[in-house]
């Protein structure tokens, strides 16, 4: 189990993040158009998972945005961006914000992804979403870079996942 802060406040996850060097869990999530995605979908390419409570919040939307404007356009890299929000919502604030260069996916149908990545959060007043992390895999879906971002309401290292992505 990991512990962040929410505005100071202590709170726990179910675990940890996926170690550096091990291979990382797959998963099983919804994109816009209702589809379940895995890992397999993206096959062959870097990934940079942006896992979020909640695109409604302005520290996800912006580090959205950033994933999206300092990654957009790389054939090799696809940002994944992992929140509880449904996809229409998601759908809605990639449209808004011309995110258009990352992947949103949904834990609608499940909790399994936020548990195997060590990221559900087990009490307070955000449990049962995420807390925040900036997961980095390889090609072949070996984790290079994991943090776990300590306040919730601070944004991940951009430069260090970006870095790892090579």
């Amino acid at each position: 189990m990991a512990q962040v802060t929410l505005h100071g406040t202590p709170i726990n996850t179910n675990g940890d993040l996926p170690a550096v060097g091990s291979v990382a869990p797959d998963f099983r999530l919804v994109d816009a158009e209702l589809n379940d995605l895995t890992l397999a979908d993206f096959a062959g390419k870097k990934k940079l998972i942006s896992i979020v409570p909640s695109l409604d919040t302005p520290t996800c939307a912006t580090s959205t945005k950033v994933f999206n404007e300092r990654l957009g356009g790389r054939d090799d890299v696809v940002v994944l961006v992992v929140s509880a929000d449904l996809p229409f919502a998601q759908g809605r604030f990639c449209q808004a914000e011309g995110t258009a260069d990352v992947k949103t996916l949904s834990m609608m149908r499940s909790r399994n992804f936020a548990k195997d990545y060590g990221m559900l959060i087990e009490d307070g007043p955000l449990a049962g979403i995420t807390a925040r992390a900036a997961v980095v895999l390889d090609a072949d879906n070996k984790v290079v870079h994991a943090e776990l971002v300590g306040e919730i309401g601070d944004e991940p290292n951009y430069d260090a996942a970006i870095d790892a992505l090579g």
